[in-house]
């Protein structure tokens, strides 16, 4: 198993960096002028936090050292000193509320997006895609953008802001020792350059190594029957150690960059900086009025560094923040399906108007499809399915049957040929109704760990008569009220507290819930026993007529009284007819695999 992002791939950071600038504006839009009155809170805090050296630059020279001892404007001085820092922290606290309710709301602005898209991502991303690591895109990634907001955004506009108004400041107060001051500018962007060009590659391979690591946890949950089953425990701690170390290395990787370029190397440049600037002071002849712009320097000095500091430290979150906010970008670049918006009242009218003239419930017609390019799987494919029809679709593994079950439910587009329901272009009709109209039951029952009344319902907002109605309609109205609680009854995580016959009964309970026209099930009966069998097709038999079912049955028992049976071989179609009629083809495919079943039976 490989990471969705490649550790060994450098990273591009310009274009990682634009992905996450045009995501957080996207996220942030609705909360624009918040983001305005925090930066402008943020400014008035700086510029009071300016203001107090000046005051103790004026408060020395002008009363301290020519022993002016005027009380009333002393006490003004020191009061404002006192006054501008309270009321700039009041500012800073203003402006970090803010910022952070703009950064939680981005973040569930953010998620709702990520989980939206990925519920309309065709099928074939996820035949490549690895549950823990979408997992880790929806709540680790999308958690770094309110570290962008918070601590690396708050703290680089903060310092930005402080460090223009210091320079500003110092700049009044003596230009030729500010100018030694901005001397240090040149080395503090080496250091950044340096540390970027160290760090981005480490903090990028951590950050796909995390999301493999996810990957792998939820992997081996998921599958411990079968990991345990198969005494591969050691195996796979092993592989989990392997990509752990490898995560350990490059997060070790990181923390050297930050031990050597960041706070070690800054606080060295600080040293120098105040050793200049008394050095300066000290070759020349010092006015008692300098006495308090040395003080106001020494005091500045500080202001320009630790901002300068600060900013540096955060480019490693920025770092971090931007990848993972890339890689929720391009998750959402992914090519969702197409939503078909078209109008549900139009469709209905032309599905109605189609119906009146009698077309066919589906129709195909020469479609062929290839999942790799040169590996046909279909082979053009025609066929009518008339409206109310019962058919079975049967084959040996690989003839194509899952394959067409999945164009047919839109999972994949169509390459060549075409597929109509009810007259229209499959691609044709709005996404809503198609869904609602066309019921799916899977080989593999997915329920939710939730009551039974909520499994059929799955949030569509049915009645009570209407879900006992589907109950009934799929023979487990009976088994469900045997419940301690009846419907609302817990089923437990997919349904442990069932055996496999009532979850398949739950399942189809669900679709017909919908009440569709078409009902496809895939292989609905191969993990069933005979009598949940027998209940399956009694529940078939009723439907007959009423809805168009479409069942792909890996026991043909299942099917036997189908209206028609097609049998698939390669992904042609070798046979079709009813069961006594392709009984009656001696040799034919249907007859040795119903004689096999049979056999082994």
């Amino acid at each position: 198993m490989k990471p969705d992002t490649k550790p060994e791939t450098k990273p591009d950071t310009t274009n990682q960096m634009r992905q996450a600038i045009a995501l957080l504006r996207r996220a942030a839009l609705p909360d624009q002028h918040h983001l305005g009155w925090a930066v402008l809170w943020l400014a008035a805090a700086a510029l009071l936090e300016v203001l107090g050296p000046i005051m103790g630059k004026a408060l020395i020279d002008e009363h301290l050292l020519p022993h002016h001892l005027d009380w009333p404007r002393m006490a003004a001085l020191l009061a404002g000193v006192v006054l501008t820092g309270w009321i700039a922290s009041g500012l800073r606290y203003l402006q970090l509320v803010r910022l952070s309710g703009l950064a939680m709301r981005s973040v569930m602005r953010l998620r709702e997006m990520v989980y939206t898209h990925v519920l309309l991502l065709p099928m074939a991303f996820f035949d490549r895609a690895i549950t823990g690591q979408l997992v880790s895109r929806v709540t680790n990634d999308t958690e770094a953008v309110k570290s962008l907001y918070i601590q690396v955004l708050f703290v680089m506009l903060d310092s930005t802001i402080v460090l223009v108004g210091t320079v500003c400041a110092m700049a009044w107060l003596d230009w030729r020792l500010m100018l030694i001051v901005l001397a240090l500018l040149p080395a503090v962007l080496l250091i950044v350059w340096l540390y970027q060009r160290w760090s981005a590659p480490a903090v990028t391979r951590a950050r796909a190594l995390r999301s493999e690591i996810n990957g792998q946890m939820a992997e081996s949950i998921g599958g411990m029957s079968v990991l345990q089953a198969s005494n591969a425990e050691q195996r796979f701690g092993r592989r989990f150690a392997t990509t752990n170390q490898d995560h350990y290395t490059a997060r070790l990787s990181e923390l050297r960059a930050n031990a050597w370029l960041l706070r070690p190397a800054l606080d060295l440049f600080n040293i120098i900086l105040l050793a200049a600037v008394i050095f300066m002071f000290g070759h020349r002849e010092m006015t008692a009025t300098e006495v308090g712009v040395l003080y106001a320097f020494i005091s500045y000095l500080a202001r320009v560094i630790e901002p300068l500091i600060q900013i540096t430290m955060q480019f490693s979150q920025l770092q971090q923040s931007v990848v993972a906010t890339a890689r929720v970008a391009t998750l959402l670049d992914e090519g969702a399906a197409q939503e078909h918006r078209a109008s549900g009242d139009a469709v209905a009218a032309r599905a109605t108007a189609a119906n009146d003239s009698g077309a066919p419930a589906i129709a195909i017609r020469h479609l062929n499809f290839a999942y790799n390019p040169g590996q046909t799987v279909l082979h053009d494919l025609s066929l009518e399915i008339p409206q109310g029809d019962f058919v079975g679709i049967v084959g040996h593994t690989g003839s194509g049957k899952s394959t067409l079950l999945s164009l047919l439910l839109r999972f994949y587009p169509a390459q060549h040929g075409s597929i109509l329901v009810h007259g229209m272009p499959l691609d044709a009709i709005d996404n809503e109704r198609f869904r609602a109209e066309v019921g799916l039951v899977p080989q593999d029952p997915f329920l939710l760990a939730a009551s039974a009344r909520e499994n059929i319902d799955m949030g569509r907002g049915l009645s009570q008569e209407q879900i006992e109605a589907a109950a009934r309609a799929a023979h487990a109205h009976d088994f469900i009220t045997a419940l301690d609680q009846g419907y609302d009854t817990p089923l437990g995580e997919g349904g442990s507290r069932l055996s496999v016959g009532q979850k398949q009964l739950i399942a189809i309970a669900r679709a017909l819930a919908g009440t569709p026209r078409i009902l496809l099930l895939d292989e609905a009966t191969s993990h069933i026993d005979s009598q949940t069998e027998q209940i399956v097709q009694v529940a078939l038999d009723e439907l007959r007529g009423k809805v168009t079912v479409i069942a792909i049955a890996h026991r043909l028992s299942t099917i036997r009284d189908a209206d028609r049976i097609i049998v698939l071989n390669h992904g042609r179609i070798a046979e079709t007819g009813p069961h006594e009629q392709l009984m009656q083809i001696d040799g034919g495919l249907y007859q040795r695999l119903y004689l096999l079943q049979q056999l082994a039976a």
